[in-house]
Parts: structure tokens; sequence; C-alpha cells
């Protein structure tokens, strides 16, 4: 399958781009390999995150024990012994989301470069790249997904705080005191209180590349955003390039990647992904979503429903409100 993207001839310049990616095969050229390899460190440690997240239980029982007894040293004691190595869990899931910003950067600079007449050159000729781009968003999307089905996560960080804090009053000598500080705590807090904290990294992070790079058109970023969400839309609903995904996977990663770059695209442009002169064909990626069995892409549709920034806004097309409700 070479070629990560295959231009197929596009006269019209109101038509969307129509390519095949290639997100199965993609591999860096001399030209892609310093940022490839900088980015290629960070999603390595991506699927273990994912991995840990998922297994992720909590120390609810600790806890409500701890807190049905106050006067228990020992269960309070267990409480305190569950709950400091699960924070060191959380203060890794969010230094990750640093790394992932840094790493969304460095593929943003090269994807948005002037280098090259338009994003579709940008996309074409640095493929690997784009293919990274890619598995950034499939993996905030679930790591979002697997964050808003379990309370645990911030139950157990208010309770360390709620107990640190009590501890400090009490002088009382704390061995896991040192897993986070006042000032770490409160940005981790942060994080974990946003229903889609990843998401939000990414959003923020790439309005923060936009307004850093004030010598770059907007358009630069946002012409990538909104053909890399067609590129996938014109391959979910074309059994031609459909048929060449060896995996089933891959068109879960094609729907992932098309939400993702729909949300971000949302938050970078100025009047958003929805306003009827969008680039993003929204009425057409709602409709392949819904092709896809339900239980499948529920996920998604609340992405797009709780996590853009302008679909109620009153410019937003009727149709399309009513498709997303």
């Amino acid at each position: 399958m070479g070629n990560l993207l295959k231009v197929l001839t596009c006269t019209d310049l109101e038509q969307e781009p129509n390519f095949f990616l290639d997100f199965e095969n993609a591999q860096p050229t001399d030209a892609e390999r310093e940022v490839w390899e900088k980015v290629d460190l960070v999603l390595k440690d991506a699927r273990g995150i994912l991995d840990e997240l998922q297994a992720y239980k909590g120390a609810g029982q600790e806890i409500r024990e701890a807190i049905q007894n106050p006067n228990d040293e020992a269960l309070q004691e267990a409480a305190w012994a569950a709950v400091v190595p699960l924070v060191g869990k959380l203060k890794k899931f969010y230094q990750f989301s640093q790394r992932l910003e840094a790493a969304l950067h460095s593929l943003l600079g090269a994807l948005t470069s002037e280098t090259y007449d338009n994003p579709t050159q940008n996309l074409e000729r640095e493929q690997a790249l784009a293919k990274q781009f890619a598995e950034i968003l499939h993996f905030t999307l679930r790591f979002d997904e697997l964050k808003m089905t379990n309370p645990a996560i911030q139950n157990d960080f208010s309770y360390y705080r709620r107990t640190l804090s009590r501890m400090r009053i009490n002088n009382t000598p704390t061995e896991g005191e040192n897993e986070v500080n006042n000032e770490l705590a409160n940005r981790i807090s942060l994080f974990y209180a946003d229903a889609t904290p990843m998401l939000k990294t990414l959003s923020d992070g790439t309005t923060k590349f936009v307004s850093e790079n004030k010598n770059l058109p907007i358009e630069n970023t946002t012409d990538c955003l909104s053909t890399m969400a067609s590129v996938c839309k014109v391959m979910l609903e074309t059994p031609e390039y459909r048929s060449r995904f060896t995996s089933e996977e891959t068109v879960s990663f094609c729907l992932r990647v098309m939400v993702g770059v729909i949300i971000l695209y949302d938050y970078v442009h100025p009047v958003g992904a929805f306003f009827k002169s969008s680039k993003i064909d929204m009425k057409g990626c709602i409709k392949v979503l819904r092709d896809q069995p339900p239980n499948s892409v529920e996920g998604l549709l609340n992405a797009l429903r709780y996590t853009t920034k302008h679909l109620n806004d009153e410019s937003t097309n009727k149709t399309i409100k009513s498709m997303l409700q």
C-alpha cells in the first residue's frame, strides 16, 4: 500500500479532498525522521498508559470504610496505603498529557509548515507524521472514554488531598507526601475535573500552537485539520477505500481520528466546525458515525455533543443539531 495518501484529482476547489490514507503502513522518510523519532518515544508509552487506566480499580472500599470509621486508625492507614500508589498513577497520566502536548506541537510544526503549497501536499509528503498525528488523536479519545466511565479517579484524588490536608494540620508525618506537592496537586485536580482531560490538553495545545506561531496563517492549521477529517470521512463511506483496511480496528481508528480533528478544528477555527462556511462536511461526518453499529460510536457522538465549542451556537444548522440529538 505504498503511499499514505494517494491523491485522486480534485479540480473543483469546493470539492472535499478525496484520498486514501494508509494508517496501517506509513514509514518515515529521511526528512521526517527527526520529528518522527521524537514523537515515537511518546507514542510507545501511550499503549501502557491506556492499559494502566483500563486496569485502574480505585480504592473505593478502603475509603468508604475509613470514612465510616473515623476513629479506627488501622482503617485510616489502610485507606492511605491504598490511595498513595494510585495517586502515583494519576500523576503519571497527567505528566504524560504534557509530553503528548509537546509531541503535538512538533507534529503541527511539520504538518502546517509552508514548505509545500497546501495541507494536502504536507499530508501526502509527510505520511508517517500524519499517521502519528492520527495515533495521538486515537489515544486521546480512548483515554477520555476510559476516564469518563471511572468515577474512582476523582474520588481517590479528592480523598488523597483531604487526608493530606488533615495530616498537615495535625503535623502527622506523611510518607506519601512527596508523591504530589500542593502546586502539582492543584494542576492534577484541574486536569481530572474536566470530563475529557486529554482532549482539553490537545485543544488547548493546538490553540497555543496557533497563538505562538503568529507568522503562520491560522488557515495552515485549520486546513490541515479539515483535510484530515474529510479524508477519514471519504475513506469510511467509500467501499473501495474501506476494503483496503486489513483490520476492522482500522475502521474504529479512522472514526476516532475523524471526531478528534473535528473537535480540534472547532476549538481553533474562529467560528468553529459547525458554521455553514466550515470546510468540514459535518452532516456527512455525522452520517458516517450514524451508519456504524450504535454501541461502537456512542462515545464518539457524545464527544461531538459535549466537548465541542460551537455546537450550541445560534449559527449552527438546525439539521446538524437534530442529527446529534
